[in-house]
């Protein structure tokens, strides 16, 4: 893609055209030689929207309270941007569930752009694109931005490392709070959000939630956030306006407390490093193919070398 076709899609995608927005995050996705040059392009008309994550185990309802949570972002007039994160296929590498059958009813919204993307393996639930994504939809104009991840676990817990407010969403009934402990959501959840809380065990939930709340306050020190906890009954859209009530007063004190600024670079710090790791290794790959790599590894057989000596002379002619 030559310079002025790229300046050109870029121009198309900030003024919101779904086609130029999609072609961008394709291109990231896909890893084209040109990712750098658009992350140039877009990077001056960035830092304005508001970068959500929404996370929990299976079961609790995320795509149902993703779409929910748009409905209410669009009646206060912002635009809103979604990437649902999902399982990539094992055959394509794509993702196993795509946006056509997600959140339908926004489908012809323009002030709505709904993108699945796949892991593609990537063991913390996230997709290695999905920051270049999340900087196309914050370049393109879009208010919030949305990340519905996998799901939550030991290993999938990326999400805090992108977004600035994270929602943990459990439900009553299925040992959330064991597996809340378990998974570390306590240290990554902003919000907590009780989804399904009609059924019968939610007070418990709550009341668990609480608890480990109260106990994990015991060791702060100085002014922090307490995470709120919010019943919703998203499939009918009940305490979905106090979601986006709690997720604007933790924007507020992200802002007044300095917290943004830092998240955002913490953000920027683990995308350098990521960037940076993803190139060495394709120097490593370009090694391997060669006879560099098999000549010091021949050596170590041999004995005439040890493994960390031969890693230093490896690295030492990446650096060359």
């Amino acid at each position: 893609m030559a310079g002025p076709d790229l300046d050109e899609l870029v121009g198309r995608a900030r003024e919101g055209q779904p086609r130029a927005v999609a072609r961008l995050i394709s291109l990231v996705e896909d890893s084209s030689p040109r990712v750098a040059d658009i992350a140039r392009a877009l990077t001056p008309y960035t830092g304005r929207a508001r970068v959500v994550g929404l996370t929990g185990p299976p079961g609790v309802g995320k795509s149902t309270s993703t779409s929910a949570l748009l409905t209410a972002l669009r009646g206060e007039g912002l635009r809103v941007g979604v990437l649902a994160i999902d399982p990539s296929s094992p055959f394509s590498g794509g993702a196993l569930l795509g946006d056509r059958i997600r959140m339908t009813e926004h489908a012809t919204d323009p002030g709505v752009f709904i993108r699945s993307m796949a892991t593609r393996g990537h063991l913390g639930g996230l997709s290695w694109a999905t920051p270049q994504a999340v900087r196309v939809l914050d370049a393109a104009g879009f208010d919030v931005v949305l990340i519905e991840t996998v799901g939550v676990g030991q290993s999938e817990v990326d999400v805090v490392k992108l977004a600035d407010t994270t929602v943990v969403l459990l439900a009553p009934g299925m040992g959330d709070g064991i597996q809340a402990a378990k998974a570390g959501v306590l240290e990554i959840a902003d919000v907590f959000v009780v989804n399904k809380a009609d059924r019968d065990g939610a007070d418990a939930t709550v009341h668990d939630l609480k608890q480990m709340i109260s106990l994990a306050r015991r060791e702060v020190r100085g002014p922090s956030w307490r995470q709120p906890i919010v019943r919703t009954v998203a499939a009918k859209g009940e305490g979905v306006d106090d979601v986006v009530s709690a997720l604007r007063t933790h924007h507020e004190w992200l802002v007044a407390h300095g917290e943004l600024d830092r998240r955002r670079a913490a953000r920027a710090r683990e995308e350098v490093a990521a960037i940076a790791l993803r190139r060495l290794h394709a120097e490593l790959a370009d090694l391997r193919d060669g006879d560099r790599l098999g000549d010091l590894a021949a050596r170590v057989v041999a004995r005439e070398l040890d493994p960390f000596a031969a890693a230093d002379r490896l690295i030492a002619e990446l650096k060359g």
